[in-house]
């Protein structure tokens, strides 16, 4: 399951930047969302000379699947704070 609708629509890095940028406002708090906008920010960059399609594919891949990841790991325990406040 993917974390925001469109991710199977990402095809490009800069859809993906922004698909991420997005993903990250889903983020409990102000501090993790920073930590990953970052995160983010430094991978489009260290990614920025990459210039062959098999491999942008791959990291457009890798990435939607681990923002997955971090959503689905982060959503249990939002559940359980918005329950006790």
């Amino acid at each position: 399951m993917a974390p925001l609708p469109g991710a199977e629509l990402v095809q490009t890095p800069l859809q993906l930047y922004r698909y991420l940028l997005r993903c990250c406002r889903q983020l409990p708090t102000k501090g993790i969302q920073e930590h990953y906008k970052h995160a983010v920010r430094q991978s489009f960059r260290v990614h920025s000379d990459e210039d062959n399609p098999e491999r942008i594919q791959q990291i457009i891949k890798r990435a939607i699947e681990d923002a997955d990841w971090i959503l689905n790991k982060v959503s249990p325990w939002l559940v359980s704070t918005l329950k006790l406040g």
